[in-house]
Formats: C-alpha cells, structure tokens, sequence
C-alpha cells in the first residue's frame, strides 16, 4: 500500500469513500423525502373516520326473571315484579282469550308494560306466547318472544329482544284471582349513544 498525501493509506481512502457513496442514496431519501412532504402540503395530523350519520348503538345482553299474579287489577291482566337488568315492575294483559293452536299447543296474546326501578318506561310490542298444557289450568311456555321498542329514560330510542321460558298458571273460574306467571327472560336490548 502506498502512504497517501496525508500520510494515510490509500487503500483506506479508497474504502472510505466506496462507504460514502454507498450511503449517498439514503442520505438524499432522508432529506428528499421529508422536504417533499413539507411542500406538498401533507398534514403532519391523522384526520379522524367519518362517523356515520345515524346515531351508533350500544347492545347489551339482558336477563333475569318475571313473576306475576292474575286479577290484582283486572281478572285478564298481571302484575308483579322483574329481577335483573330490567328490574322493577311488570304487567301484562291478555288481548283475548287463549286460543287453540297447532299440535295441543294453547296461544296467548299478550301486552306487557314495564317500569324500571329508576322509573323509565319500556315500551313492548303485543307479544304471543305459545304454550303447551301439562295440568289443569296450568300450561308450559314453548315460545315467546318480546320486542323492545323503545321507552323513557334510558330506553328512549333503544330496540331489544328477548325470550322467555316458565310458566302459566290460571285462575280458577269463577275466582279471578289464584293464577300466576313465573318465567326467565334472555336477550339483548341495543341503546343509541
């Protein structure tokens, strides 16, 4: 090797600058391309998604129990208590009287009225529940489903749907009072934002 001008090594000087020209690219992309987003206008902040127009909903699961008695206000209408997410008060009315259905099944036409112990409202769709008989005056749920469509409070604008499981216990005619429901409820009930 020959000593060069400044007493160094060529062959070193040679490789120092082979390095040199090998990062010359990444230097010029490091100042490039900064310096074109400066420029171009780019904004250094994300913008955020759109949000829909509509309001976003919120759903939640729902469960608990149901129990009531026949004839505390009138002899074709509940009232009782609800336990669980919508705990407070229930009352349902039978829109006519049981009505004979497919198979040995017994349908009833129901609307139920709800009160939350916060004091909101739940507004339900008329409901049917079909049932089967396994004793005298006294008939197993197979089907029954609810429809929330809305309320007071915090169910103002919310939707929902659950169903239930139990039991329909009668009166005894002629006495108006004696009958008694009992069941399980499960769903979802969706709140607006």
């Amino acid at each position: 090797m020959l000593p060069g001008a400044y007493g160094g090594n060529i062959m070193k000087s040679t490789i120092t600058f082979a390095g040199a020209l090998s990062r010359a690219p990444l230097i010029a992309v490091a100042v490039f391309v900064p310096a074109m987003a400066l420029f171009s206008g780019a904004s250094s902040t994300p913008k955020a998604a759109p949000r829909p127009e509509a309001t976003e909903r919120h759903c939640v699961p729902v469960g608990g129990t149901v129990m009531t008695n026949f004839g505390v206000i009138t002899p074709t209408s509940t009232l009782g208590t609800a336990t669980g997410d919508l705990r407070g008060a229930v009352s349902a009315s039978l829109l006519g009287p049981p009505e004979a259905g497919a198979g040995n099944t017994v349908i009833f036409r129901i609307q139920h009225h709800f009160v939350t112990e916060t004091g909101d409202t739940i507004f339900i769709d008329p409901a049917t529940a079909t049932s089967v008989p396994i004793g005298p005056g006294l008939f197993a749920i197979l089907s029954y489903p609810v429809h929330i469509k809305g309320g007071t409070g915090k169910f103002a604008g919310a939707t929902g749907d659950f169903t239930n499981i139990g039991e329909v216990l009668l009166p005894n005619a002629p006495d108006t009072t004696g009958g008694t429901t009992v069941f399980r409820y499960t769903g979802q009930v969706c709140f607006g934002e």
